[in-house]
């Protein structure tokens, strides 16, 4: 993931899906107040597979993608889908609406 991506607070052209994924995991995990180690240990996996995956370094399977989205209390597809997907419901319905 590139380095503009980690300083960014607004989202930007992302490059590939692991990017995505990179950032709405790493964007959703931070808003929701939890550090990579809480984060792994409710979706019993790593902190340094977690830090990987925020920095797009790894591929992950879908089935870590799944552990992930239900410890975020997400559907799997907000985590792959354009960033602002980890805002609740309605948030989420309106900005996408607007764009």
């Amino acid at each position: 993931m590139s380095a503009y991506l980690k300083l960014s607070c607004s989202p930007l052209p992302l490059s590939s899906l692991r990017d995505v994924l990179a950032y709405n995991l790493r964007s959703c995990r931070v808003a929701r107040g939890l550090s990579q180690e809480q984060l792994g240990f409710i979706a019993q996996l790593g902190r340094t597979f977690i830090s990987q995956v925020e920095r797009a370094r790894v591929n992950i399977s879908l089935d870590n993608i799944e552990k992930l989205a239900q410890a975020l209390e997400l559907d799997a597809c907000q985590l792959l889908a354009p960033p602002f997907s980890c805002l609740a419901g309605e948030d989420a319905g309106r900005i996408r609406r607007q764009s």
